[in-house]
Order: C-alpha cells, then structure tokens, then sequence
C-alpha cells in the first residue's frame, strides 16, 4: 500500500481513499512504529462524520492485531486528545477527522505521547511498513480495547483551568457555532461553566451535517447571531475544533491573524520564550509588520499547525498560529486549539478593558485575495507556462507576495496574491488561476 502522509496527516475521501481497509493498515503499521517507541496504548477519538465508527472499527482491528492497546473516545475535539495522551504514560493518540472538510472527506492525525503531532521521521517509518504485509503477533499478544468515558469531563475542566481566577466571563453573552463537529458537547460547557450565558448552534450532528454552511469556514452565520442576540462575541469553531473565527460585537469578523495580533499585544513580557511569533507562509503582510512594530521576532513556518508548533519548538517561543484561525498557546496546549484560543483572547481582551477594535486600531492588513482552484492533479503547479507567469507577477514591483502552492489536504491548487492595493492583488490572482484552470 502507496500511502503518503500531507499537510495534517492522511485525508481524503472515504469511498475512494480513505477506506476500512486503508484503516486497518494504517492501524497496524502505526502501532507496528510506534510500539518500538515504547508505547503501548493508543487513544481513539473522532469528529461526527457518518463514516467514524466505521473507520474506527477497521482502525481498533490493526491496533490490536500489532499488540497495541485501544482506548475509545468517542467523539472528541482533535485537541482534546492531544491533551489526554500528554496526561497518560507510555500511550499514543489518533484522531479519525477531516477537520474543515465535508463528511464525504474523512482522514487520520496522530499524536506521539507528548501531544504533538508525529514527525516526519515517523511518518516515513509508517509508510514503510505499510507497503510490507500486515503480521498479526501472537494470539497471547493481541491488544485489549475499552471505552473511556471521561474524556469529554477532563478536556471540559482543562479549558476552564487556563482561564485565570481573577477573570470573570459573568456578564458575557457569547455565541458558539460548534459546526455540528466534535465541539458540539464540551465547547458551549466550556463557557457556560465559567459564567458566560452561551448561544449554542452547530450542535446537532446527524452525521452528513459537519462544516455544512457553518463553522470557521463559514462565519458569516456567527456574525448574523452576533448582531441578532447582541452578544459580545462569536466563536465559531470547525469540524474537531482545532481553529477559530471570532465575531466581536459589532459584527467583525476576525481571522487568526487578528488574533495573533491581540495575543501578542496583550503580553507584558516580550522577551525569553516570549520574544517571538511564529506565523505561517500565509499570514498577512501586514501582520509580519505589526508584530515586529510591537518588539517581537516574526518568523515563517510552511502552512499548517504541525510546522508552527515544529517552529515554536524550535525557536524555544510560546505563540504561532494561522490566519486559518489555528492558534497555539504553547504555555497551554501542545497543538492548535479553537477553545482555548477563543478563551485566551477573550481573557485577554477583558483584562486590557478594551474592545477588538481598540487592539487591532494599529494593524493594517494588505489587501490579500485568495482563490482555490479544483484539480485532479496536483502536480500541475510545476508546469512550466505557470511557474514562468508566476516568476514574471513577482517581479512586478506593484504585488506584495505571491504564493501557489497544492493543499496539503484537498485536491485543490491555493492561489494568494497580496499587493497594497486590492484591484492589483485580485486582477493577478485571477489571471494566475485562470491559467491553473486552463491546464487542469
């Protein structure tokens, strides 16, 4: 079996890709790799999609099959797991979620035991085994699985303990879009249990309904909701709650470059661990300039949380995120996590005594437009009449930053232009896509 890890694990799609016997195998060549590393457990949780308890079916097989323990989660925030296998020794966790993506998509993230996501190292050990074929140990050596009840209780009291004591979300009104995902329970607790009075929706799953028309991806919902009930906040949370949008009161929307501004603002102390900020090849211009304005070092990792929590890791710093809205708190949490994102800014926020606007007032964004363009073949972004057009926009001395790269998680080819004026972005990211297009 050709299996290839991307941008945030395996993905794709179930009826096709990412299938029960796919499963099985990655199962048993994961536990295969990583009991080597001298863990003996695994923790399985999941978002909604209908094809979770099928997946994790043909997962918890291979698991036991290679003499790995299974403990199942149900159906928890990618995050929670990541929390929950740092709290037990000796044990790895899995994650059977397509995030952002629809319930056609279904895919797998696993977590090493310090709840971070596994290396690359990793990744090419699993690829390995899995083109050998699958040995079962001896019958005496099968792994056992149970269920684990608790896990949504110990990730809902773990938010609530990174608030701090002194700060009171009491006379809050906040509504939280759980994008009928894995937050749809614990999310609303979180914030109901710390005081705020919580408008709920996204929280009725009915397996085929996760990210639909709602969510981080979706925000203008939240926003309606915002002005409709005169809330103080929106948070919007996608498909296992490891990014966030927020909404503030007056209906703005604010993207994890927003939100990475406020973090940093907000911190008295920019110096040790907390002299750098590391964002992504995406973030925005105008943030790189804004965080070094307020002290802080501004670094790039490649898209997606693993290389920015791999960055922090690295530069020994405390704060990274993406304008996608997946944030990490390093002092907090080991991977990005929309919940207690959304809780540190708001606790933030209420200990400066100011509104969104007031922070951001400082921080111009450059115009930046970005186009998805579905493909069949990724490859195509090596064409040589594309990358010829894309080297003769990036000589023009009127665009800021042009980036064309495949997603790591969807068939699809990302075009961002941004320049310091809108039209001259959204005229070269047009022209750039309608090529994509045209050789598709």
């Amino acid at each position: 079996m050709d299996l290839k890890f991307g941008t945030d694990g395996i993905r794709g799609p179930v009826q096709t890709e990412i299938t029960p016997e796919v499963c099985l195998r990655i199962g048993h060549a994961t536990g295969i790799v990583l009991k080597a590393e001298g863990l003996d457990t695994v923790m399985i949780g999941k978002d909604t999609r209908v094809s979770g308890y099928m997946l994790e079916a043909a997962l918890e097989a291979g698991f036991i099959a290679a003499g790995i323990n299974v403990r199942l989660l149900g159906p928890i925030p990618t995050p929670g797991v990541a929390y929950l296998t740092k709290t037990f020794r000796k044990q790895f966790g899995l994650v059977i979620s397509a995030s952002h993506n629809n319930f056609l998509d279904n895919g797998i993230k696993i977590f090493d035991a310090n709840g971070v996501k596994i290396s690359r190292d990793i990744e090419l050990k699993i690829e390995k085994v899995l083109k050998s074929d699958l040995n079962l140990v001896e019958t005496s050596n099968l792994g056992k699985a149970e269920s684990f009840h608790e896990s949504g209780a110990r990730y809902i009291e773990f938010c609530k303990s990174t608030v701090p004591a002194d700060v009171s979300f009491n006379n809050l009104r906040i509504v939280v879009d759980c994008a009928n995902g894995a937050c749809y329970k614990v999310s609303p607790a979180v914030f109901r249990e710390l005081g705020a009075e919580v408008i709920p929706f996204g929280i009725d799953p009915d397996g085929f309904n996760i990210n639909h028309e709602c969510g981080s991806t979706h925000p203008e919902l939240a926003q309606e909701m915002v002005l409709k009930h005169r809330a103080d906040f929106g948070v919007t949370l996608d498909g296992d709650g490891d990014r966030v949008i927020l909404i503030d009161k007056e209906g703005s929307i604010l993207d994890g470059d927003d939100l990475l501004y406020i973090l940093a603002f907000a911190n008295p102390n920019r110096t040790g661990s907390w002299s750098g900020v590391v964002g992504t090849l995406m973030s925005n211009f105008g943030l790189e300039k804004a965080i070094q304005k307020l002290g802080y070092k501004f670094v790039r990792a490649d898209v997606g949380d693993k290389y920015v929590s791999k960055m922090l890791a690295e530069k020994g710093w405390m704060l990274g995120g993406e304008s996608s809205g997946h944030i990490i708190c390093r002092d907090l949490v080991s991977t990005g996590d929309g919940t207690i994102a959304a809780l540190k800014v708001i606790s933030s926020l209420l200990m400066l005594e100011k509104d969104p606007k007031e922070v951001l007032i400082n921080y111009t964004k450059f115009p930046q437009i970005n186009i998805n363009i579905p493909v069949k073949n990724k490859d195509i972004i090596n064409d040589s009449a594309i990358t010829s057009f894309i080297k003769e926009i990036e000589a023009d001395i009127t665009v800021g930053r042009v980036l064309v790269r495949p997603s790591g998680t969807e068939s699809l080819i990302r075009v961002m232009v941004e320049a310091s004026e809108e039209s001259v972005a959204s005229k070269f990211a047009k022209d750039i896509a309608k090529l994509v297009s045209s050789k598709s």
